[in-house]
C-alpha cells in the first residue's frame, strides 16, 4: 500500500460522503461541506456619518453647558473663570470663548473617538479613558495657577461638567454609530 499524497486524505474514513455529524456544532449549515471552513462572522461597520452627526450635537451641547456653567458660577456666583492661554498661563474668561472651546474639544474628541473606532480593538474603552484623563487634566490645571480658591475650584468644576458632557455623550453616540 502507498502513502497517501499530499492531497489525499490518510484516513479512509475522512473521504466518506454524507452529512457532516458536527456541522452545527462549528456553525456550518447542515449538509454543507464538511471541508470548507465556516464563513467569516459579520464585522461590525462604522457609520461615519451618524458619528459625525452626533458628534456635532455634541459639540452644540457642549458649549450650550459651558455656557450655563459660565451663566452658574461667575453670573449668579460672581466667582471669576479662567482659562488657558497659549502661553499656557491663565486668563480670565467670557462665556463665548468658552463655549467654543468646548465645542471644538467635542469635534476633536469625535476625531479621536473615528480613528480610535478604526484602529484599535476596544475603542470605547480607550477613549473613556483619554477622555477621563484630558478632563482631570482641565480640572486640575486651575490650581496649578496662583489664582484664589474659589476661582480655582470654580474653573475645575466648569471643565469637569464639559469634560463629563463630551465624555458621556459621544460614548453613546459611538456605540449607536457602529452596525
Amino acid at each position: 500500500m502507498s502513502s497517501p499524497g499530499p492531497y489525499e486524505p490518510s484516513d479512509p474514513r475522512a473521504a466518506q460522503t454524507g452529512p457532516d455529524p458536527y456541522a452545527e456544532r462549528r456553525g456550518a449549515e447542515p449538509g454543507a461541506d464538511p471541508h470548507t471552513a465556516p464563513p467569516p462572522p459579520d464585522r461590525p461597520r462604522l457609520n461615519a456619518g451618524r458619528l459625525w452627526g452626533g458628534g456635532v450635537m455634541t459639540a452644540l451641547v457642549a458649549a450650550l453647558a459651558a455656557a450655563v456653567a459660565m451663566m452658574l458660577v461667575h453670573g449668579v456666583l460672581g466667582i471669576e473663570v479662567f482659562a488657558p492661554e497659549e502661553d499656557g498661563s491663565l486668563v480670565l474668561t467670557d462665556t463665548l470663548p468658552l463655549a467654543l472651546g468646548a465645542a471644538a474639544a467635542a469635534l476633536v474628541a469625535t476625531a479621536l473617538l473615528h480613528v480610535l473606532m478604526l484602529i484599535t480593538p476596544a475603542p470605547d474603552r480607550f477613549f473613556a479613558w483619554i477622555v477621563a484623563l484630558a478632563t482631570a487634566a482641565m480640572v486640575l490645571l486651575p490650581f496649578t495657577r496662583d489664582t484664589d480658591w474659589e476661582s480655582r475650584f470654580a474653573t475645575g468644576g466648569v471643565y469637569l461638567v464639559i469634560g463629563l458632557v463630551i465624555g458621556s455623550l459621544l460614548s453613546s453616540v459611538g456605540r449607536r454609530a457602529v452596525r
